[in-house]
C-alpha cells in the first residue's frame, strides 16, 4: 500500500469510527475518569480530539524544521492552561464548537499547504488547543487524581502529535498531506453542523 493510501485510508477509519458512533464529539460522553490512566486513554475515545492532535503533527511536519517541534509544543502548552481552566470551572467559550473549529481550521492549513512563520503556527494551534485542554479538564471527576489525568491527557496529545509529525515526515508527499487536510477540514464541518 502507497503512503497516500496509508493516510487515506486511515482518515476513512477515522470517519468510519466518528459515525459509528452516532455522537459529534465522542471523547466527551462523561465517562468517569480517574488517574493517569483514563487521562491517556482520553484523547483515544473520540475522533475529534484524534484527527485534531494527528493534524497538528502533520501541519509541524509539513512546515519542518523547528516547527517540528515548536507547534506541537504550542498546542500542548495552550492544552495545559486550557486543562486548568475547565478543571477550575472556568469557561472559555463554546468548547465543541471550538474543537470543531480547530479541525476545519487544521485541515484548510494541510490543504492549502500554509507556509507560516514557526510562532504564528505555533500561536495558531494554541488557540485551539486551549479549547481541546478545556474540554478535557472539565471532565475530571471531582474524585479523580486531577494532576495525574491532565499529565495523561497531555502525553497522550504529545504521543499524537508526534505520530503526526512522523506520518508527515515519512510521506513527504504534499498531494497526501493536502488530501488528509481536505479529510479533517470536512469531519469538522460535519461536527460544526451536528452542534
Amino acid at each position: 500500500m502507497n503512503r497516500k493510501m496509508s493516510i487515506t485510508s486511515a482518515l476513512g477509519v477515522a470517519v468510519a469510527l466518528w459515525a459509528a458512533g452516532g455522537e459529534p464529539a465522542l471523547a466527551h460522553t462523561g465517562m468517569s475518569a480517574n488517574g493517569f490512566g483514563l487521562g491517556v486513554a482520553h484523547p483515544f475515545s473520540g475522533v475529534d480530539h484524534l484527527l485534531a492532535m494527528v493534524a497538528v503533527g502533520l501541519f509541524a511536519a509539513q512546515l519542518g524544521g523547528a516547527a517540528l517541534w515548536i507547534v506541537p509544543a504550542g498546542f500542548v502548552a495552550a492544552m495545559a492552561a486550557g486543562g486548568a481552566l475547565g478543571a477550575a470551572g472556568v469557561g472559555v467559550g463554546p468548547t465543541e464548537a471550538g474543537i470543531a473549529l480547530s479541525l476545519v481550521a487544521f485541515g484548510l492549513a494541510l490543504a492549502a499547504a500554509w507556509r507560516w512563520p514557526v510562532v504564528a503556527a505555533a500561536l495558531f494551534v494554541a488557540v485551539f488547543g486551549v479549547f481541546h485542554g478545556h474540554a478535557h479538564g472539565a471532565e475530571t471527576p471531582a474524585d479523580a487524581q486531577g494532576l495525574a489525568y491532565g499529565a495523561g491527557f497531555l502525553l497522550a496529545t504529545a504521543a499524537l502529535h508526534a505520530g503526526g509529525v512522523a506520518l508527515g515526515l515519512v510521506t513527504k508527499a504534499r498531494p497526501a498531506l493536502r488530501l488528509a487536510g481536505v479529510g479533517v477540514a470536512s469531519v469538522g464541518a460535519v461536527l460544526l453542523i451536528g452542534l
